[in-house]
């Protein structure tokens, strides 16, 4: 592998990375203001970035106590707005404005002192009974502001209308001049939390049985797929129970109408998300499976449901078609992996059979669910004395890699499982996460993908990074003590070439605790402009830029 990084961007001195300000952020920006840019972002990234993740981590009670919470994934959620305004003759400005959206849990700890509800990796108090009757992790029914949704955003996702929340069917797909019309907040269960789209207050909540009657499992993934073309969204629903049910399903974006593709019985995991390609959606069920008996322990986290990954436990893969009403039409077998997050999945003539196809899928792996601990915060934050000491130790276990699979000779109807390969593994010394590509090649062969790396060197991220995956060469953007968030690539749409954009992203400078929005050349990340802010806003997870003409560039 090749690694190529910008002379004006390396550093020589890795040491003292401060991030403790990006997992504690008080910045909050109601009302929106005027960023000072520098540089210049292109006309064509005008448009609106929503991003959304974990806000504070630590509340003062009124007791004078520090309620702390234990992982990242825990946060209490916040969602920021970036308008990027170009005009014909003048410098494009960037508007800010953000809320956090978990008022009333966040009061109900400054008050109690504890936990209100299940997290992912904060135990609840057992004799904590305020809420014992009205809360679950998986469908909130107390007030919109309690409800801590927040890993991923849409924006118009079709199956819902209305501007005070209600449940519906939409009749209408995106066009052009229909503008932000809803904005969702989603997160691994099955529960959505609708936001004003400009000022980012809470008004609305959902489940996936408004729109399918039979969608009434606990769990699903906040990384549903849409078509790049349709703008159809497709997503899996799971019931965890005796015999857990998988069930995928397909939302017209067009008529608004859900279908469920294919329901079958498997080993219930946490899966964050899952694979498209023109004819399939494939599940990979890797190996975080869940513990029943735990997850029906209303004192214990999410985390310590999950069962610790057994290599010699195998993950499967179920291919189902998307396009043919066949359900589920074959199921692959792999050697035990852990995914937060895929990359891109085609179809190809087969290898072996070229009167068949083989589906190639790219993802992020790890070696096992393990890899979670390295979230908590006592691991993540600068200041602490963990996070130093697992920083100078950290194993292969706890790196990740690209990864490319490949499911070959699809068959017609579903049989014994069969064997998924792994072609390749790559840039392992950068454990990438957060992996982006150009939106326009999502189900087709691709070559590029944009990711963070989480360096040896840092607690966090250290780098955006670019990787060829026809060459396996990397091109790297790096400044010392500045930490980078999810790149989001936005496509010149003049463009020929699949690298023809620019990527934006949320950096944390550490030295100073200001964040700024950074714009790189995505074809050699060079830095084109900058717009700073006033305060930090906090690491996050995922955002969705959303141009001033057609579909959002990102995932529903």
């Amino acid at each position: 592998m090749t690694l190529i990084i910008p002379e004006s961007n390396n550093s020589e001195n890795w040491n003292n990375w401060p991030t403790a300000k990006g997992f504690d952020p008080e910045y909050e920006q109601r009302t929106p203001v005027e960023l000072t840019v520098t540089g210049h972002i292109p006309a064509y990234a005008a448009g609106t970035l929503y991003r959304t993740g974990p806000g504070k981590s630590e509340i003062e009670t009124e007791d004078g106590q520090l309620f702390k919470l234990t992982h990242w994934f825990d946060g209490l959620s916040q969602t920021h707005r970036f308008q990027i305004i170009s005009d014909d003759d003048s410098q494009t400005r960037v508007l800010y404005n953000s809320r956090f959206s978990t008022d009333d849990m966040l009061e109900n700890i400054r008050k109690s002192g504890k936990f209100p509800s299940h997290g992912f990796g904060q135990n609840r108090d057992p004799c904590k009974e305020t809420f014992k009757k009205v809360e679950t992790e998986f469908v909130p029914r107390q007030s919109l502001s309690s409800a801590n949704i927040g890993v991923t955003l849409s924006v118009n996702m079709p199956g819902f209308k209305g501007p005070s929340g209600e449940e519906g069917s939409s009749t209408e797909r995106w066009t052009d001049s229909k503008g932000i019309e809803n904005l969702w907040a989603k997160t691994d269960f099955n529960a959505f939390k609708k936001l004003d789209p400009e000022t980012l207050e809470p008004i609305g909540m959902a489940t996936q049985e408004s729109l399918h009657p039979d969608l009434t499992g606990q769990r699903s993934g906040a990384h549903a797929r849409s078509d790049p073309v349709t703008g159809d969204v497709f997503n899996y629903n799971l019931v965890v129970g005796p015999t857990s049910i998988y069930r995928v399903f397909h939302v017209s974006a067009s008529t608004g109408k859900t279908v469920i593709l294919a329901e079958f019985p498997g080993l219930p995991s946490y899966i964050h998300s899952l694979l498209l390609t023109e004819d399939f959606v494939v599940l990979a069920v890797w190996n975080a499976f869940l513990e029943l008996e735990k997850m029906e322990d209303k004192t214990a986290s999410f985390m310590d449901a999950m069962i610790r990954t057994d290599p010699n436990q195998p993950a499967t893969w179920y291919v189902v078609d998307r396009k043919h009403g066949r359900g589920l039409v074959a199921t692959y077998e792999s050697p035990a992996f852990f995914c937060f997050h895929t990359v891109n999945a085609y179809q190809e003539v087969s290898k072996e059979d070229p009167t068949k196809i083989d589906i190639v899928a790219d993802l992020i792996r790890m070696d096992g669910c393990e890899f979670l601990d390295l979230f908590l915060y006592e691991n993540l934050k600068s200041t602490a004395a963990a996070a130093k000491a697992l920083a100078d130790g950290r194993q292969d276990k706890d790196f990740s890699t690209f990864t490319r699979y490949r499911l070959p000779s699809i068959p017609n109807s579903s049989s014994e499982p069969l064997k998924a390969v792994v072609e390749w593994s790559s840039c392992k010394e950068l454990s990438p996460e957060l992996p982006t590509i150009n939106p326009k090649f999502v189900t087709h062969k691709y070559r590029y993908t944009y990711a963070v790396a989480i360096g040896a060197e840092s607690t966090f991220t250290t780098a955006i990074f670019k990787f060829d995956v026809q060459n396996q060469e990397v091109l790297k953007w790096a400044v010392h003590g500045h930490s980078p968030s999810e790149p989001i690539f936005v496509r010149n749409p003049t463009g020929v070439d699949e690298d023809d954009g620019v990527l934006l992203s949320v950096i944390l400078d550490g030295f100073k605790d200001r964040s700024y929005l950074l714009c790189l050349d995505a074809r050699n990340l060079n830095e084109l402009g900058r717009a700073e802010m006033d305060g930090v806003v906090g690491f996050g997870f995922h955002g969705q830029h959303v141009p001033f003409a057609g579909l959002p560039t990102g995932d529903y």
